[in-house]
C-alpha cells in the first residue's frame, strides 16, 4: 500500500522518534548530572556518551521533514518520566526505554514505513533500533556493576583506564586515585568497556 508522504502515518512517526530521541538525550544529561554528583564519572560519560548518539538519531529523523519545513505536525505518544533519586534507578530506566524503542517503537515504525512504500526509512528506523538494542545492553551491563557492588572491583586482575588521561592499572580495583592526573576512582572503567579503545588482534 503505497501513499503519499505528506499522509503517511510515517511521517508522524519521524516526528514522534525526533520527540523521543530529544527527550532522551535531555533525559541522559539530566542523569549524568546525578552521577557526576555522587561520583560516578564513569556512569557520567556513559549517560553523556549515549546522549551525543541520541542526538544524532534525532537529527537523521528531523532531516526526513525537511520538505515540509515550516509546518507543524501534530503527533500523539507517550513518553516516560524517569525522576529517581539513585543512579541505579536511572540506569535502569534507560536500559528499559532503549528496550522499548528497539522492540516495539523503531520495530513497529519500520513495519509501518516499509507497508507505505519508504524503503529507506524503514531502514533507517531498523538500523537505528540495532542501537537502541546496545545501548540498552550498555546501560544494563552498567546497572549490574553498580547494583553488585562491582563496578569499581574485578574478581581477576584486568586492565582499567582513568577516562581523565587515559592511564592503564592492571589490578582487581582501580586505585584510588590516579597516579597521573589525581582524579579519583569514579574515573576508572574496564578497558573493554571504554569507547573507541582498540581491541587485541
Amino acid at each position: 500500500m503505497s501513499v503519499s508522504f505528506a499522509q503517511s502515518e510515517t511521517k508522524r512517526n519521524l516526528m514522534r522518534a525526533f520527540a523521543g530521541e530529544s527527550q532522551a538525550r535531555n533525559r541522559y544529561t539530566f542523569s549524568a548530572g546525578l552521577a557526576k554528583k555522587h561520583g560516578l564519572y564513569v556512569v557520567e560519560a556513559v549517560f553523556r556518551f549515549t546522549a551525543d548518539q541520541e542526538r544524532a538519531h534525532a537529527r537523521a529523523f528531523y532531516d526526513y521533514l525537511e520538505k515540509h519545513s515550516g509546518e507543524n505536525i501534530q503527533i500523539d505518544g507517550t513518553y516516560p518520566i524517569d525522576l529517581y533519586t539513585t543512579v541505579l534507578e536511572h540506569l535502569r530506566a534507560a536500559q528499559h526505554n532503549e528496550y522499548q524503542e528497539y522492540e516495539h517503537d523503531y520495530t513497529g515504525f519500520a513495519h509501518v514505513a516499509k507497508e507505505e512504500g519508504f524503503p529507506e526509512i524503514s531502514h533507517l528506523f531498523s538500523q537505528v533500533a540495532r542501537i537502541e538494542q546496545v545501548h540498552g545492553d550498555r546501560f544494563g551491563q552498567f546497572a549490574d556493576l553498580l547494583e553488585n557492588d562491582k563496578l569499581f572491583i574485578n574478581e581477576t586482575e584486568c586492565e582499567w583506564m582513568c577516562l581523565n588521561c587515559g592511564h592503564i592499572v592492571t589490578a582487581t580495583r582501580p586505585p584510588e586515585q590516579c597516579w597521573v592526573c589525581k582524579h579519583d576512582q569514579g574515573y576508572f572503567v574496564r578497558v573493554e568497556m571504554v569507547p573507541f579503545q582498540m581491541r587485541k588482534k
